[in-house]
């Protein structure tokens, strides 16, 4: 099958995507500092978190479903033109989602993935509850 539209217009279409301050990053963190916490952002860690909750040795990674082959979602289709080069581009990104989580679990840290389609307040209202309870187990010396 062949693209709806003409190279041009796809290469314009796609450079248009953001890799950062995506509208789902700036709600996640919203939620967190609406919940009180203070994170940087995008720091020098393997992978570039999207937010980096130093007192919590937490990060969070929000991905777009359709980048990072979220399972079963809608989103997450695969492009019917050049199929064999998306299917090569998604293998990459999932292994490289692999080490960079495998990398920081080494480095002691928290990994959490918010994925994009999910984002509601209820999703976040938990993972904000997840984050103050490992950081209480943390403090104490049990975490």
């Amino acid at each position: 099958m062949t693209d709806v539209v003409n190279r041009a217009t796809r290469s314009r279409m796609m450079s248009g995507i953001r890799s950062r301050d995506t509208r789902p990053e700036r709600f996640v963190r919203s939620a967190l500092h609406r919940a009180g916490f203070r994170f940087r952002l995008h720091a020098k860690l393997p992978g570039k978190p999207d937010v980096v909750l130093p007192k919590y040795h937490t990060v969070v990674f929000v991905h777009g479903c359709f980048w990072h082959r979220h399972a079963g979602c809608r989103y997450a289709t695969t492009p019917a033109s050049n199929a064999a080069f998306w299917r090569d581009k998604f293998a990459a990104n999932k292994q490289r989602d692999s080490v960079v989580k495998r990398q920081l679990r080494r480095l002691s840290w928290r990994v959490r993935v918010v994925w994009s389609c999910q984002l509601n307040q209820r999703k976040m209202d938990a993972l904000i509850a997840q984050i103050r309870s490992q950081g209480e187990k943390g403090a104490s010396g049990k975490g």
